[in-house]
This record gives structure tokens, sequence and C-alpha cells, in this order.
């Protein structure tokens, strides 16, 4: 299989060649059917009661995913929190993972877009969603 990338460096576009099997090495790892979730059985196979109650909401999940990334002052630094004056958590940042499976911090990619892309199509040539 080959990929081609044009970059900003470069006059004209970098051709990578890569296996089936190095793009099964470079993407995250997706769990087999025998552990994903399955309605009505637990883990060991035994049929329990559905989890779901008659007139639940159905809940529309967003497209991207917030997570804010914070540091607890009192274990990091000593500064104990005072009870209605000071929360000792500081926020350092916040990560978005977006509906593509890129992930950025305080607005910042944690990785190339030639990575990015390079996993992004050995998912597709594997059949795997990010």
């Amino acid at each position: 299989m080959a990929f081609c990338f044009s970059s900003l460096a470069r006059s004209e576009p970098l051709e990578l060649r890569i296996s089936r099997a190095d793009c099964a090495r470079l993407v995250a790892h997706v769990p087999g059917d025998d552990v994903a979730y399955r309605p009505g059985v637990d883990a060991r196979g035994r049929p329990v009661a559905p989890a779901d109650l008659d007139g639940t909401p159905t809940l529309a999940l967003p497209e991207s995913y917030r997570i804010r990334i914070e540091v607890d002052s009192d274990d990091r630094f000593g500064i104990p929190a005072t009870a209605g004056r000071y929360d000792a958590d500081i926020a350092v940042g916040e990560a978005l993972v977006e509906a593509d499976g890129r992930v950025l911090f305080n607005g910042q990619p944690l990785q190339s877009d030639e990575a990015f892309e390079l996993g992004r199509r050995c998912r597709e040539l594997l059949g795997r969603t990010p």
C-alpha cells in the first residue's frame, strides 16, 4: 500500500509504502467482539436483566469531548484547599477529542497532520474506526 503526503517543506509529494502488518502495529488497539458489550449478558455470558428503563430518554452525544486537565496543588505542592475560600485544583489545560479521533491540548494538536493522516488511512485499510 502506498500513501502520498504533501508537505510545505517539500516541492513534490512524499510517497510512503507501508504493509498491512505495519498498519496494524501503528493504529490503536480495538477490542475484539468477544470483549465488546453485549446487552442482556454479563462478562461470563450469563443472562442479566437489561439496564434500560422504560421511558428513558435517548441522549444526544456530542461530536467532540472536552476534558479539563487539573493539578491538585495539595498533592503536588503541599498547598491545602481551604473550604469555601480556595480550591486546591489548578486548571492547567483542556484536552479536546474530536469526532475523527484527533486530540488537541489547549488548541494544539498532539500529533502532526501527517501522523494523524497515516493512522486514519491505516484504520481505513484495516476496517477500523477511531
